[in-house]
């Protein structure tokens, strides 16, 4: 599946069809009641979004619409990420660990992370 943009606010709709789906646009609208002010015609705005995008089905029962992910989390999480890299550190991901290093946003849980994965990365090469 090629990359889908999602907005911000469709990731939310996204979360939620994530966690549990099919799901109905009021079940959508319940999920998001406690998270966000938005309207249902707002919700089913998103929805309809997400389905042009290609991101979401909607399969037809009765008289309403059951929707769930085409797009996984995983395959939006890999594209977000590699967007987020390319445009700010072109692509490289030595100089991303290095800003949060600077910023102190690594704890020392982190960093023993960072160093079993680069381990594990280079016995496995």
């Amino acid at each position: 599946m090629k990359p889908v943009q999602i907005s911000e606010a469709e990731s939310q709709v996204m979360e939620v069809l994530w966690t549990g789906s099919p799901r109905t646009a009021e079940d959508v609208v319940a999920a998001l009641s406690d998270q966000q002010p938005w309207q249902e015609a707002t919700i089913k705005t998103l929805l309809n979004r997400l389905l042009k995008k290609g991101a979401l089905r909607a399969d037809r029962d009765g008289r309403r619409f059951l929707y769930a992910p085409l797009l996984t989390r995983d395959q939006w999480v890999v594209a977000e990420s590699s967007s987020m890299v390319e445009r700010l550190f072109g692509g490289r991901i030595a100089p991303l660990v290095a800003h949060f290093g600077q910023h102190g946003k690594l704890s020392a849980s982190d960093l023993d992370e960072l160093k079993r994965l680069v381990q594990k990365l280079s016995d496995g090469k």
